[in-house]
């Protein structure tokens, strides 16, 4: 029994040691840093005592995984152990095609909160929102599982079924929702032209080839003498990805100056990135749609253009995640992901658990357009005068607005456009 347990302790001390050596402490001779030997016998008895009582038979192997996995899982939020299977999906996810709901959650007080669904997503299209809190999986209730476990549950193969009950604002009792699992297939950045040669750049995730394929459609929009009267880059529902991909679309807009600064424990999570000269936009004015499920990376991109008067924020508070996770690999297939730093915008403001205010808060709101065909106009007067001009002005479609955000961005470019375009009046002689 001694040897057994010596051997045990011994391995767990190796283990412990070993894979966490990254984020060790910096100065391990002061005796607060020595590892606490009482505490690790009772890991160890705890350790036995599971393997030989426990009414299930379970081996070393997944009881060591489940003491990484508790770990991490009880640090914050976003730390998490990442085994063979969630190392591939990460992977997968970063390079924008994976099976499963294509939804973005973390913890909160013992419920999963829905920070985003992607777009086209099965979970998009069976209407799962932004701060929609999951109280139950099939028949599981998210209380009695780890995160590990629901995210496990939530995965499954193409054409599979799973339900999904739901606790949302404003609404007095919980819905349930089921989804079919499909290949999801991101397409981070799209673009198109909209009214009055406004451009529009919809960035969805943050992944390896985000910051070249923003650069790219950057270039596109300037075809001869063809420009553009603004830009609208809509942020709305991205929960970020990668910081790297972030810094690069800040830096194809801002001229020069500080992005984003992070600072952590470790020296090497204390850096600066700071923004190369020149403007691929020419100072094209920018309006930045974003709202509460707008995460991370994204808060990264709205902060920076924000803080430097770059661009306009429009629409709700985001997320507010204001961290920073590296991923560190245990061996060839597994890995931990662990919080490292706090990052902030370049005026110093932490948007941990704030979220980015907007510049000009606007609700999302279905808004009806009211025609009054009542009143009576100069044109409905028998024997009104005939415009000369050909084509009448001011008609435009009549209906409903179903996205009252980029239709408030979309007029306010084309009012900055009009008034910095306008021709001043030559003062008399």
């Amino acid at each position: 029994m001694f040897v057994s347990r010596y051997i045990v302790f011994s391995f767990i001390v190796f283990f412990l040691s070993h894979a966490f050596s990254s984020v060790a402490y910096a100065n391990t001779s002061q005796k607060s840093d020595l590892l606490p030997l009482k505490e690790l016998r009772y890991f160890t008895q705890a350790f036995e005592r599971i393997k030989k009582e426990h009414i299930e038979k379970i081996n070393d192997k997944e009881l060591l995984e489940m003491a990484i996995e508790g770990l991490l899982g009880t640090l914050d939020p976003h730390s998490a152990y990442l085994d063979k299977n969630t190392f591939s999906l990460l992977q997968e996810r970063t390079s924008g095609q994976f099976e499963g709901l294509g939804i973005d959650i973390s913890q909160e007080n013992g419920a999963l909160k829905v920070i985003s669904p992607i777009d086209g997503s099965p979970a998009y299209k069976a209407g799962v929102l932004s701060g929609d809190l999951i109280i139950k999986i099939n028949n599981s209730n998210v209380q009695s599982i780890s995160f590990d476990e629901a995210v496990e549950l939530m995965r499954g193969p193409k054409g599979s079924i799973l339900s999904l009950t739901i606790l949302r604002d404003q609404m007095d009792r919980a819905i349930e929702i089921n989804i079919e699992r499909d290949t999801i297939k991101i397409d981070s950045v799209s673009s198109k032209i909209l009214e009055s040669d406004i451009a529009y750049i919809r960035i969805a995730q943050f992944q390896e080839n985000t910051g070249i394929q923003f650069k790219k459609l950057l270039s596109s929009l300037y075809v001869g003498n063809v420009s553009p009267k603004g830009l609208i880059i809509d942020l709305r529902n991205n929960p970020g990805g990668l910081l790297a991909s972030s810094i690069e679309v800040v830096d194809s807009i801002l001229d020069e100056g500080l992005i984003v600064y992070t600072e952590g424990r470790s020296a090497t999570s204390n850096k600066k990135y700071y923004a190369s000269i020149g403007d691929d936009l020419n100072g094209l004015p920018i309006i930045i749609l974003i709202n509460e499920g707008s995460a991370s990376a994204a808060e990264i991109v709205a902060g920076a253009l924000q803080d430097h008067n770059r661009a306009l924020i429009l629409g709700t508070s985001s997320f507010g995640k204001g961290s920073v996770q590296t991923i560190f690999p245990l061996g060839a297939d597994r890995g931990i992901k662990l919080t490292t730093a706090r990052y902030f915008t370049p005026n110093g403001i932490s948007i941990q658990g704030a979220g980015i205010l907007p510049d000009i808060v606007i609700e999302p709101a279905e808004i009806k357009i009211r025609r009054n065909t009542t009143k009576t106009k100069e044109e409905n007067l028998l024997g009104h005068l005939s415009n000369p001009v050909k084509g009448k002005s001011g008609e435009r479609e009549m209906g409903t607005i179903d996205d009252n955000q980029l239709y408030d961005a979309i007029n306010l470019l084309k009012g900055l456009y009009i008034l910095n375009n306008k021709t001043k009046p030559e003062k008399a002689l």
